[in-house]
């Protein structure tokens, strides 16, 4: 497993619309799994796609088995590793809520996101994988499918009155954990 390098906003690489995963349980598939847990586990993030590690790939990895020190009030999100997925709001509503980006070290904005979503997709083996979920594990899901369409969360944004440096935004929270 290696901790790889995260792209960061300016770096084109993060505008693409990723490819989809074609070869399943291959191992240069698992192998980018682990590379993607065990980099999102050294920075402490919620999720990371493969595009921002310069992978051209629908991939994301989600979720933490214990609270996460980057959003220490949030509920935990079942580890997951989803392929080629498809995000389907259920219902209209929508929530605002503080995003953070590994892509976007040291800020945090708004963001809008569907309050309810469904998505499919499958796992490095190939089997499908169909979710309900709402809150933070629905905007997790939501942000980190973004990186595969080329979006980056300021460009959600609709308020840039609040959006800002994490230091200043939310003082008891370590700033080098947004890095």
């Amino acid at each position: 497993m290696t901790v790889r390098e995260i792209l960061r906003m300016g770096d084109a690489r993060l505008l693409r619309v990723a490819q989809p995963v074609t070869a399943f349980d291959s191992d240069e598939l698992h192998q980018l799994v682990r590379d993607l847990l065990e980099t999102m586990a050294a920075v402490n993030g919620a999720g990371l796609a493969a595009p921002q590690i310069g992978v051209d790939l629908q991939l994301v990895v989600f979720g933490t088995d214990a609270p996460n020190p980057r959003y220490p009030d949030a509920p935990l999100v079942p580890r997951t590793v989803l392929c080629n997925p498809v995000v389907t709001p259920v219902g209209d509503d929508e929530e605002e809520g503080w995003e953070g980006c590994l892509s976007v070290p040291g800020l945090r904005g708004v963001v809008p996101r569907w309050s309810r979503v469904r998505y499919t997709g499958f796992d490095p083996y190939g089997d499908p994988i169909d979710r309900t979920v709402d809150g933070f594990h629905a905007r997790v899901v939501q942000h980190e499918c973004d990186h595969l369409a080329g979006t980056l969360y300021p460009m959600r944004m609709r308020d840039f009155t609040r959006f800002g440096f994490t230091e200043v935004l939310f003082p008891g929270l370590d700033a080098a954990q947004d890095d």
